[in-house]
């Protein structure tokens, strides 16, 4: 319903006809008002409707579907209020007043009901009664057979069998290797006049290609296989730039974004449950070199989840340095003790401290950020063992806990602080892969998270920033920059600090119509 328009940096209406009314209840409550554009519609022809967005808000907290993270990120929205005279409006029940809520309120892609559940069959049970469904019970019967035709339809590998409402259709996807999409030759947005921005969709073909070296995605930018390269290396970029017949064909860009690269402890291991032992090894990082070793000093430290030009950052906290005597020294007060053949131990747990670190296995960065950790651990004794995975077994093995540490790229954005799919016990074993979170700390997540109040939202961000420190399940290393390249003959290009680097639907050749490729 909303979606960031990149040029003016805030979000804007896309399948809402304009942003949501608000209307505030006490100090704990707000309801958001919706008008779908009555234009839109799905590929078969109907139009999307409020029950498409009630169905989709049921759909994510049905369980046995994927979707654990959206059922933490949206489990603030309790209620929606069809309007009977109006079947495109409806109100949203929220719980919280934050400004966060009400863009993430619109922020997830819609599902038509008719194409997976026909007969109607969960309008019967409120949004509430599933999102309280203990976990204990077993599904209700309307929510067990959805979940079967939903799988049924493997709509993540056809998604053909599901209509959709974007400008877009998959028209080709190898694994590993591309993701081709083709426009549709009518779409419901091409009769607005003026077109918003966040729905224009210029090119006819999107190709996304999956290139694991980045120098060979280099090489095909400069062949003109490639248009767009977001997210280059910075040593690359450099490369590229300074070379005068790149800057003939390519056109240069770079800017701060929210991708944090951190460092993640399995707080479920003996060996790591305890603080000051976290403490202690997250010393034993170099953010400030690392980020000159990898990034040439382009981005930006941080002492936490908040980005540091964010009024929320707690300026008071410093940037973590390595510290090899202090680690030794927390080390010690955690009980660990230096054994005289090397090495070091912990009688009560009857364990040595000997660790296993994952990461992506194509991301340079991370290769370099392991082994400067290694060699710091190597010389106060202690054994890391690298394992580098590719991406896809990664995600499997993190959050089957098969790690001790790793290290990965959180993906953020300036417009909200709801870190509970990172840190909320809810989310354990989903996007909590540190296992971190007592219910203090959930109730802090979630007070942060529907907090409207901005003296006291600055108050609990803050000390939620203490708290991590302190803690450290996490140890954020550095902020990212976008830096990309593209194509001359592609106009514009509008760049931005989120994911995926740039606006795809904006994207047009400066003389015709073509395909854009991009990596």
């Amino acid at each position: 319903m909303l979606q960031v328009d990149y040029q003016a940096n805030a979000y804007a209406p896309a399948l809402a006809e304009r942003l949501p009314g608000v209307q505030l209840i006490g100090d704990s409550l707000m309801r958001l008002d919706y008008h779908l554009r009555p234009a839109a519609t799905w590929d078969d022809g109907r139009p999307v409707l409020a029950s498409d967005v009630d169905f989709t808000l049921k759909l994510m907290q049905c369980p046995g579907l994927p979707n654990e993270v959206a059922r933490t990120q949206f489990s603030f929205i309790r209620q929606l209020l069809p309007d009977p005279t109006n079947p495109r409006h409806f109100t949203l029940v929220c719980r919280g007043q934050a400004q966060e809520l009400i863009n993430e309120s619109g922020d997830f892609p819609i599902l038509p009901e008719e194409a997976l559940d026909a007969q109607h069959t969960l309008r019967a049970l409120p949004l509430a009664t599933l999102q309280d469904w203990p976990a204990s019970k077993a599904p209700h019967a309307a929510v067990a057979a959805l979940v079967g035709r939903y799988r049924q339809a493997n709509i993540a590998r056809y998604p053909s069998h599901l209509p959709g409402c974007g400008p877009y259709r998959l028209a080709e996807w190898e694994h590993n290797r591309h993701l081709l999409f083709q426009r549709k030759a009518h779409w419901w947005a091409d009769g607005l006049r003026p077109a918003p921005f966040v729905l224009q969709a210029r090119a006819q073909l999107l190709d996304y290609v999956i290139v694991p070296d980045d120098a060979a995605a280099a090489l095909a930018l400069r062949r003109r296989e490639l248009d767009v390269f977001p997210h280059m290396p910075a040593s690359l970029f450099q490369r590229l730039k300074a070379s005068a017949a790149a800057r003939q064909e390519l056109v240069f860009y770079a800017q701060p974004s929210y991708d944090l690269v951190s460092v993640g402890f399995n707080t479920r291991r003996a060996l790591l449950n305890n603080k000051l032992t976290r403490q202690a090894l997250g010393r034993l990082f170099d953010p400030a070199g690392l980020l000159t070793a990898t990034q040439l000093g382009q981005g930006s430290l941080a002492v936490g989840l908040v980005p540091p030009d964010s009024q929320f950052y707690n300026d008071s906290l410093p940037v973590l340095a390595y510290a090899p005597a202090r680690a030794m020294a927390l080390l010690r007060q955690a009980g660990w003790q230096k054994q005289p053949a090397g090495g070091w131990y912990n009688a009560t747990i009857g364990l040595p401290l000997a660790l296993t670190l994952r990461y992506r296995s194509d991301e340079s960065a991370f290769a370099t950020i392991a082994l400067q950790f290694q060699a710091a651990a190597a010389k106060l004794g202690i054994p890391v063992r690298i394992l580098p995975l590719e991406a896809s077994s990664l995600a499997t093995t993190l959050k089957a806990g098969d790690f001790d540490v790793y290290i990965r790229t959180i993906k953020g954005n300036p417009f909200g602080f709801n870190f509970a799919p990172l840190l909320h016990t809810a989310a354990i074993g989903t996007g909590n892969l540190t296992s971190f979170g007592r219910p203090d700390t959930d109730w802090l997540l979630q007070a942060i998270s529907v907090e409207g109040n901005l003296p006291r939202k600055r108050r609990l961000l803050r000390r939620f920033q203490t708290l991590l420190r302190e803690e450290m399940p996490l140890v954020p290393l550095f902020y990212l920059a976008n830096h990309l390249a593209a194509s001359r003959q592609l106009r514009p290009v509008v760049t931005s600090g989120l994911k995926p680097g740039y606006a795809a639907g904006s994207l047009s050749w400066a003389d015709s119509s073509a395909t854009a490729t991009t990596p």
